[in-house]
């Protein structure tokens, strides 16, 4: 039961076995508001940047997965087998893998946390979990609001520390024999890395990593409704999502209606403090990911990219850059085999379904693929062919508690969401049970 008075969300020590502490030497690092690079006094928003609208979505997203995990723990179902022998019975329970370790991003600050912690708590596991440095308060908020709600001393601990400490806390965390199981959102890089280290203990692991999304638009799609949801799925969270459109593929009959329309709704776009009712789109999360879309705007337009808005800094500063869109994105250029994890829009064209398929599975990863088409056979031809673990068909919204949210390929390994991500964090025992007729 959750204690009748408030309830102090602004924390700045790590929470450990139950206990607030601080470093053993003293030693503290700053977390920075990236639209003003001030220290922070509030959370989520004023951390990561994003528009408090987009902030309250996150939140109840984070929420949903301690709800489903809630009731899917009650779920874990084993089997009875029929025997080989008659007189052997063979039955297979689901136990806790044991303890577990998390790693979570910083553009989802809150839902990323839960999405680790909810499906191992809804196990029986215990969890150690390292948020971002870019965004540890609202990891610690979750971790007060456990320990108010009265989760016992060590069942969830969160281990905070600086861009400079983090391969020290992630290799404990992949070499202790203790743990048993690691849950890792992040680049394709660090994945493998983290998946290296895990093997000498072969420890089990859960890998979300890298994208590179593409967004197909077929002559035949609703185009009012695919201009609408390429804007969202490629400017939400200003661009900074593992799930963004990354390459907008449009098909010759619809691509210079698509083109115009679409950056008519990139214009419209309002950049601003995450704390302005009116903005849509927030800053950047830090100065490296400013120099990655700015590398990715100049490569693209050096290497023959036409340039329709956008393409330089905001006039308000700090980490802010305009929407952007690019036409004549080609694969040469970095924007097209790379996240670009920023508010540019790289757009190409195509003349059929066979070049787009070659198009879009022209990449080591394979998280998310979207396509709009009107056209039931397209529809089914697309998505069997798409090398990707999800598939957004008509829709650029296809996050949600209840499915499996993952990749195939260099996007990793495993399944967050729906009753697979609770059997993530479960080992299958057998039990062959001899001499029952003895």
């Amino acid at each position: 039961m959750m204690p009748s008075g408030p309830i102090e969300l602004s924390r700045n020590q790590a929470f450990i076995n139950g206990v607030w502490c601080g470093a053993d030497d003293g030693a503290s690092f700053a977390v920075l508001n990236p639209a003003t690079g001030e220290q922070l006094a509030a959370l989520l928003t004023l951390e990561q940047g994003k528009p408090l609208a987009e902030s309250r979505v996150e939140i109840a997203y984070a929420a949903s997965f301690l709800e489903w995990y809630g009731e899917e723990g009650k779920r874990v179902y084993g089997d009875v087998i029929p025997p080989h022998r008659a007189d052997n019975r063979i039955v297979v329970s689901k136990q806790p893998v044991g303890v577990c370790a998390g790693i979570t991003p910083w553009n989802f600050p809150s839902a990323m946390v839960t999405r680790k912690a909810a499906p191992a708590l809804g196990a029986g596991c215990t969890m150690v979990l390292k948020p971002a440095e870019q965004t540890p308060l609202s990891a610690l908020a979750i971790a007060a609001l456990g320990e108010a709600a009265g989760l016992p001393p060590g069942v969830l601990s969160i281990v905070t520390t600086d861009a400079a400490g983090a391969p020290a806390i992630g290799a404990e965390l992949t070499s202790n024999p203790t743990v048993r199981k690691l849950g890792f959102t992040g680049s394709t890089v660090v994945g493998k890395l983290l998946m290296a280290q895990c093997a000498a203990n072969v420890q089990k692991v859960t890998l979300e990593l890298g994208g590179n999304a593409p967004f197909i638009v077929m002559d035949d799609a609703d185009l009012d409704a695919a201009i609408a949801g390429a804007l969202v799925c490629k400017y939400r969270n200003t661009g900074q999502t593992c799930i963004s459109a990354n390459r907008i593929m449009v098909q010759d009959g619809v691509f210079d209606a698509f083109v115009e329309r679409f950056t008519a709704g990139a214009k419209a776009l309002t950049v601003g403090l995450g704390t302005e009712t009116a903005s849509m789109l927030g800053p950047l999360i830090d100065d490296q990911g400013l120099d990655k879309v700015e590398a990715h705007v100049a490569d693209a337009i050096a290497k023959g990219a036409t340039l329709h808005t956008g393409g330089a800094r905001h006039a308000l500063g700090q980490t802010f850059y305009q929407p952007t869109v690019l036409t004549g994105i080609a694969p040469e250029m970095a924007i097209c085999n790379e996240e670009t994890i920023g508010p540019v829009a790289g757009i190409m064209h195509f003349n059929n379904e066979e070049e787009v398929l070659r198009m879009a599975n022209d990449t080591p990863y394979g998280l998310v693929a979207y396509f709009y088409s009107r056209d039931v056979g397209r529809i089914w031809r697309l998505s069997e062919g798409l090398e990707y673990g999800m598939i957004g068909i008509n829709t650029g919204m296809i996050s949600t508690e209840v499915a499996p949210f993952g990749g195939i390929k260099e996007s990793g390994i495993g399944r967050y969401g729906s009753h697979q991500g609770i059997d993530e964090y479960l080992e299958a025992k057998y039990m062959c049970m001899g001499g029952i007729d003895a």
